[in-house]
């Protein structure tokens, strides 16, 4: 093969994000590629680049502000009210508000649009940014694991240079993302390679040619379940070809979505390492400026595998590197054989019976055939700067920031203005009588500061490795939620499911029959209710008990004998106690003084 100029972005940054335990899309798959490629020794032979981060402004070139907006601001502890209870931008379980979601998104779509640029400038032949093609995203929200599509991104940028791109898709998934921001221009063919029928997305059905000027530049090749090498070269090839010849595209963009290999978590191909590569190989002989993304692949060994095979291919490589795996930092992953190979299962393949894929050629030659033969655009020449940058003029994004910071700056003001408030508030009602040894308040406010102090570093490290600060899930729970999260009854997700419940009627812990997992009729506990904390068991001795306002105080005999009355036990109560009353007769339980040893309640029940 003759050598092409490759252009390869990587940052280090993206496998260090999660979108949670249990959730099947693993970032961390672009740094196990990216430290394959570099045992193999391809960096050397290609010009390594680490991508600018795409900002708000850049990604608002298909998405709608608000959207952006709304990326840049959510986390998961705001992401339930921010998405309106999962009504908007985040709908479903696919797309969890992860710990850096903007950052992983800016990372994602800066190396597509900076690999659109070099391409473009003339550069680079091939460009490769396996953290990209993420194709379900839509204009206004998140789908499929996709939450700012890179690909539309990319397509817009090569637009400004060349007349025709086209978009290949290759991952078992239909690029219905990809497919619906061009669904009316004719300046835009895209062709998908997907699995159709029960499956996600749903849409892709080969009678959906566009729309408007679009109508028949959306070319959809659904394929059935067991798809073979044979089989995807019989119909990649000739079609690819047929649009090739007859769009006469000046510009590539392949989405090599690897869930499309055998084995794949959640795909249903049989495709080998070699067979999916094939693509690769084929567009890389029309040499037509060639940008290959990434996409799905689930099962991450074989996802890395094949995405470092195809860097060879875009090298003209693939043939003289060794198939057994040099050692590198995620050697014992790929166990048992440990070889760049991605073998086909005994799966059956549905595609050639009844001559389905000859009758999908057909309708998809018929449809091209009824095109324009390469249709023109006006060009002209596109500045590589604004208008007012051009001319001098400071940039308009200074005043709109700066009102950003001002309103944060009145919001912030305002929110500990409250909290200091409310602060005195809780200070000024615990010092309402004398100083007790619990309630030191020069003590609290250290150690608040302190740990807010340890918070703050704790925050910083969880943003720059979020996968080791990831919050803890269930997974028990639904895909994407956390384990932390309200269930249906407003209480916080528990990990430890447990019988015992509050009963405020009986004010005791009282024990559900047929254990902790389901409902049936409440049985009081073996225990007590003191002082608002419960006191389990048969006998025991209490000396203190924390009450109702976070005071440490010791039971009285009232409340002893209130507590066992309520559960018909005898409870013999000996409390030596010296208490305060204040000048209503009434007992002050937050001013209690101890005697020279202890205060000593002792409590024993006989049921």
């Amino acid at each position: 093969m003759s050598k092409r100029r490759v252009s390869y972005y990587y940052d280090n940054d993206v496998g260090l994000f999660s979108y949670g335990l249990g959730h099947p899309m693993k970032p961390h798959r672009m740094r196990m590629t990216h430290d394959l490629v570099s045992a193999y020794g391809m960096l050397d032979k290609m010009h390594v680049l680490r991508p600018r981060r795409a900002s708000p402004e850049n990604m608002t070139a298909f998405h709608t502000d608000e959207y952006i907006h709304f990326l840049s601001r959510v986390s998961p502890e705001t992401a339930e009210e921010m998405t309106l209870h999962g009504s908007r931008f985040l709908v479903g379980e696919d797309n969890p508000a992860f710990e850096g979601i903007f950052e992983f998104c800016t990372i994602s779509a800066g190396g597509s649009i900076d690999a659109a640029k070099r391409v473009a400038a003339g550069a680079a032949d091939i460009a490769v940014n396996w953290a990209g093609g993420l194709h379900h995203a839509k204009k206004r929200e998140a789908s499929g694991f996709c939450y700012v599509n890179d690909i539309v991104l990319a397509v817009l940028e090569l637009l400004r240079t060349f007349p025709r791109v086209l978009y290949v898709d290759i991952d078992c998934h239909h690029g219905d993302g990809v497919e619906e921001a061009f669904y009316t221009t004719d300046r835009v063919l895209t062709c998908s390679f997907h699995k159709f029928g029960e499956y996600f997305p749903g849409t892709g059905h080969v009678d959906d040619h566009g729309r408007d000027r679009g109508l028949g530049y959306a070319v959809n090749v659904p394929l059935r379940d067991g798809l073979t090498d044979g089989a995807f070269k019989s119909v990649f090839e000739p079609v690819i070809q047929r649009i090739l010849e007859w769009f006469q595209p000046s510009a590539v963009v392949l989405q090599c979505g690897a869930d499309s290999l055998s084995g794949d978590k959640l795909g249903c191909f049989n495709l080998t390492m070699e067979g999916h590569a094939n693509c690769v190989q084929y567009l890389r002989k029309s040499g037509l400026p060639l940008i290959l993304l990434g996409g799905g692949g689930y099962t991450i060994k074989n996802v890395s595998r094949a995405w470092a095979y195809e860097t060879a291919c875009a090298l003209g490589i693939e043939d003289t590197i060794d198939r057994n795996l040099p050692w590198n930092a995620y050697f014992e992953w790929f166990g048992p054989r440990y070889r760049l190979e991605v073998a086909e299962n005994n799966m059956d393949d549905c595609n050639p019976k009844d001559g389905y894929l000859e009758s999908i050629k057909e309708q998809i030659f018929k449809q091209i055939a009824g095109l324009p033969f390469a249709p023109s655009v006006q060009m002209h020449e596109v500045p590589g700067e604004s208008l007012g940058e051009h001319l001098g003029f400071p940039s308009m994004q200074v005043e709109e920031h700066q009102e950003s910071r001002e309103l944060d700056d009145k919001l912030g003001q305002q929110f500990r203005r409250v909290f200091n408030l409310r602060r005195n508030e809780s200070s000024s009602s615990s010092d309402d009588g004398p100083e007790s040894p619990l309630s030191d308040s020069d003590g609290e406010a250290d150690d608040d500061a302190r740990s807010a102090a340890s918070g703050s570093r704790i925050g910083g490290r969880r943003h720059l490795y979020p996968h080791r600060y990831a919050q803890r899930m269930s997974l028990l729970a639904p895909s994407g939620k956390t384990a932390d999260a309200d269930d249906e009854h407003g209480h916080g997700r528990r990990f430890f499911h447990s019988a015992a419940v509050w009963d405020p009627a009986l004010r005791t812990v009282v024990m559900r029959e047929g254990g902790g997992g389901g409902g049936g009729a409440a049985r009081p506990n073996v225990g007590a209710s003191v002082g608002g904390g419960v006191i389990m068991g048969a006998n025991m001795n209490v000396s203190r008990v924390r009450g109702l306002n976070g005071v440490s105080a010791p039971p009285s005999r009232m409340q002893l004998q209130r507590a066992a009355g309520a559960m018909d036990m005898d409870v013999d109560v000996d409390v030596d106690m010296d208490m305060r009353m204040d000048g209503a007769g009434r007992r002050d339980d937050d001013e209690w003084r101890d005697p020279p040893d202890a205060v000593d309640g002792a409590i024993s029940v006989e049921s």
